[in-house]
This record gives structure tokens, C-alpha cells and sequence, in this order.
């Protein structure tokens, strides 16, 4: 993908794309934790998500050395947003993942333009789509950052 825009403009890509790039790095790791605590009933589905997010932090970190930057590693472990002990959290656990990738994915819309902001746009619809499989709960625009202040969950941002 060739590189457009003014410095400041594709550092505000990059600096997007980093958050992106460490939200599905969270992600991976956090469906690893729901497939292991998931109903059998509902595994196909944690692993075509898990799947899903290995596939686009590889398309990230692709998407950040394209820019030049250097791509954020996986931490070791993050820290859950609440203890996951059995299929209900898990389930909880998946939603609020989804809805969080939403909010770093509204923000890449935001920062780029061209097929990476075709890309993030599709990357916020699945995630989404995800949520509210997960949740069983929709909003009308996912992602938003005044709706996630208005959240109570939304302030726990996955941590290292």
C-alpha cells in the first residue's frame, strides 16, 4: 500500500493503527480465555472470532511497517476486565471485547483514508456484528467515543 498524506497526517494513521494493532493483540489473547470457558455449543464461534483477530493483527502489523513504524509485540497476558470463571462471563467477556475493537476501529476510520479506511470501516462492522452476537445488544453507532463514555465497563481499557 503506498503512503500518502502529510507526516502529521500519516503519523495520526500509524498512531491508530499501533492502538488497533494492540487491541487485537488483547483480543487474541482474551478469546483464548473465552474458548477455554465457552459452552461447547457456542466453541465454533469463539474460534472463528479468535481466528478472525489473529488474522487482522497480522494484516495491522503489515498495515504499521507499511507506514514505516514499528509494530507493537503481544504482551504476555492482559489484564481481564472481570474474573472469567465459567461460560457466562465468557460470553460477556467476548462482547466486551468486540465492543472495545469497535471504539480503536471508529478511531482508524477516523485517521485514514483510501482501502485502510475501507478496511477499518469493514473491521468496525464485523466487530460490531460480534458485539451484539456476543451481547445480544445493539447500539446505533458502535464504536462512538460518546457512547462509551457513557458506559460504565467502557473505562477498562485492556491493559498490559
Amino acid at each position: 500500500m503506498t503512503t500518502t498524506g502529510t507526516p502529521e497526517e500519516r503519523g495520526g494513521e500509524l498512531t491508530a493503527l499501533r492502538a488497533a494493532l494492540r487491541a487485537e493483540h488483547a483480543a487474541v489473547y482474551g478469546y483464548g480465555v473465552v474458548g477455554g470457558r465457552i459452552e461447547p455449543s457456542r466453541r465454533g464461534d469463539a474460534r472463528a472470532a479468535y481466528d478472525a483477530h489473529r488474522a487482522r493483527r497480522d494484516e495491522l502489523t503489515r498495515a504499521v511497517r507499511d507506514l514505516g513504524g514499528t509494530p507493537d509485540a503481544a504482551a504476555a497476558a492482559y489484564a481481564l476486565p472481570f474474573p472469567v470463571p465459567d461460560s457466562a462471563a465468557a460470553v460477556r467477556l467476548a462482547g466486551e471485547l468486540e465492543e472495545r475493537l469497535a471504539g480503536v476501529y471508529s478511531d482508524l476510520v477516523r485517521a485514514s483514508t483510501g482501502e485502510r479506511r475501507r478496511s477499518a470501516a469493514s473491521a468496525l462492522r464485523e466487530a460490531a456484528v460480534r458485539s451484539v452476537r456476543w451481547s445480544g445488544e445493539s447500539v446505533a453507532f458502535p464504536g462512538l467515543a460518546e457512547r462509551a463514555a457513557a458506559a460504565p465497563t467502557a473505562s477498562a481499557a485492556p491493559r498490559t
